[in-house]
């Protein structure tokens, strides 16, 4: 496991200066970097990005050595990157990704928690969470707007169009959890945030995303209630922990409108069990893990419990993909899937046309360029009443986090019309530097993950993880600047596959054919995927946007496109 040893501050170059040999080397270097921001990451001194364990690198050695690599790299050279271990170049060509990412990935029968563990104490892999270990993490930031538009459709769904007058009860502020008062207050509702980490509620007051912290449960629900009746937005911290305070929420039937939770559940032994220390705590994960997975399930078991209880009641509750259900399953409570996850509940008729998160970051540093970019996308998506909402709360709402980014929800055929503005502007010198073009690996193609994404497929296929390796193969074949495939992601190791990737625009027209052709088929294959999973509108969106599906073809007695 990768220690402290090396450890130092670290921080991406910024300027149009190269330090590496061509920009797409010094994309990769600048994202890695980036994810290792003191104001990026979790726990940067392990390399630990977000999610508890998520990980950028193996140890301080080996990112040295990517780094190392990444400057020496030529543009027709490919590095392969095995778990945060750089193990090889060979000589590819210049359309190939320059480097190609692993995390994790176990022969199935072997792929449990526990050999992960041993294979990780023995050094010889690491735990990549989503964008972690494929470098394209940007903070919390990553996820404000799909959190905020799933409670956005929470709201359309059950109070009107808005969260006002409205409370919410969730937990977790770490990298995915801490977009969630944010978020909700961007909808205009209350949130009381659950956090038994002092230093989390401090990070996310430091950076705008949490607006006050209570002294203790009443105080905490007396000004929450008062908001909600005054129906004014606010997010209040809270340090306590959710399987002790949810309990006490319901015994008092306080009026909760809707519940979730994005606690470190996808490993109980990242769960913060009630009552213990944090000696031992450390001392129970340390040396006797398996009671400690007990105890955690155990715990998650009250948890879900709670939000079962609160579902039972009429409280709008749904887990936000971070596996707590099956973990509480195995805690011995049966009812932990009475209330479903958020793709299957919100989210899934989004996929069918590829909406989903594409992001992009100014590898120069300056903010500057994310507000020419943003101006040009609202130009560009002008009759996308979407589109510029989010944009314009954005550039009031989200502070800049290590390098300047963006996130904004497009479809097929949109991303690719992103990508060409972007490019543009690059070509044109209207920004500083080469600008970075990816996506959250919570996408409509590039996962496969049974307690989320693929949760409740119509025709059954939760678990067929065909498609996320198609997905990477594919955008390696299209011209990505580099690709990674991971296991485990938000709901833990057996549960999940993913891919991630990232095309560079630098202006030139070798840059724009990559960015076209990743843009388009990288979501195309996530609208395939639903139009093979039989959605109806995913089939009818495919041939509306003349995408060749054969099978689908054939089975309507066509043949050809």
């Amino acid at each position: 496991m990768a220690g402290t040893a090396g450890a130092r501050t670290v921080r991406a170059p910024h300027g149009g200066d190269l330090t590496c040999r061509g920009w797409a080397q010094e994309a990769a270097l600048r994202m890695l970097m980036n994810n290792l921001d003191p104001d990026v990451a979790e726990r940067p001194e392990d390399l630990v990005v977000y999610g508890g364990n998520g990980r950028a690198a193996r140890s301080w050695r080996d990112f040295d050595a990517i780094v190392a690599t990444l400057r020496r790299l030529a543009d027709d050279e490919t590095m392969l990157v095995q778990s945060g271990r750089a193990v090889a170049v060979f000589r590819t060509h210049e359309w190939a990704p320059r480097v190609l990412i692993s995390n994790a990935m176990i022969v199935p029968e072997w792929a449990t928690l526990e050999e992960f563990r041993r294979l990780e104490d023995a050094g010889l892999t690491m735990f990549g969470q989503m964008t972690a270990g494929s470098w394209a993490y940007i903070g919390s930031q990553g996820i404000l707007q799909s959190t905020f538009e799933t409670f956005a459709a929470v709201a359309d769904r059950r109070f009107g169009g808005t969260l006002a007058g409205t409370l919410t009860v969730t937990a977790g502020l770490g990298g995915m959890g801490g977009a969630q008062p944010l978020a909700i207050t961007m909808n205009g509702g209350v949130v009381l945030c659950l956090e038994v980490d002092q230093a989390k509620i401090d990070r996310r007051m430091r950076l705008g995303y949490l607006d006050a912290q209570a002294d203790d449960l009443d105080h905490a629900l007396a000004v929450a209630l008062a908001a909600k009746d005054q129906r004014r937005a606010l997010s209040i911290g809270l340090r306590a922990n959710a399987a002790e305070v949810l309990p006490e929420i319901v015994s008092r039937d306080v009026p909760v409108d809707i519940a979730t939770d994005q606690t470190s559940a996808h490993d109980p032994l990242l769960y913060a069990v009630p009552g213990l220390s944090e000696r031992e705590t450390a001392d129970l994960r340390a040396n006797d893990p398996r009671t400690y997975v007990l105890r955690a399930r155990a715990s998650m078991a009250d948890h879900v419990r709670a939000l079962s209880a609160l579902h039972d009641r009429g409280t709008e509750v749904f887990e936000y993909g971070n596996g707590i259900r099956v973990e509480a399953d195995l805690g011995g409570f049966k009812r932990a899937f009475d209330f479903p996850g958020f793709i299957a509940a919100y989210i899934r008729p989004l996929f069918c046309e590829a909406k989903g998160h594409c992001r992009w970051i100014a590898l120069s540093g300056d903010p500057a360029d994310i507000a020419v970019i943003d101006a040009a996308m609202l130009e560009e998506f002008a009759d996308n009443q979407s589109v510029t909402r989010w944009l314009r709360l954005a550039a009031r709402h989200v502070r800049v986090q290590g390098l300047p980014a963006r996130t904004c929800m497009l479809g097929y055929g949109e991303r690719a019309r992103a990508g060409k503005v972007i490019n543009d502007l690059v070509r044109d010198g209207k920004v500083r530097a080469p600008v970075a073009i990816g996506r959250e690996h919570l996408d409509s193609g590039s996962v496969a993950s049974p307690y989320r994404e693929t949760e409740g497929m119509l025709d059954g296929s939760d678990a067929i993880a065909d498609w996320p390796v198609l997905n990477a193969l594919l955008n390696a074949s299209s011209g990505a600047t580099w690709v990674g495939v991971q296991h485990g992601g938000g709901t833990g190791i057996g549960r999940s596959v993913h891919t991630g990737m990232v095309v560079i625009a630098d202006g030139t027209p070798l840059a724009a054919l990559r960015v076209d052709r990743v843009m388009t088929n990288d979501p195309g294959s996530g609208v395939v995927r639903h139009a093979d999973a039989g959605y109806p509108r995913a089939v009818e969106f495919a041939a509306e946007q003349g995408i060749w599906t054969p099978s689908l073809s054939v089975e309507a007695g066509k043949g050809t496109p």
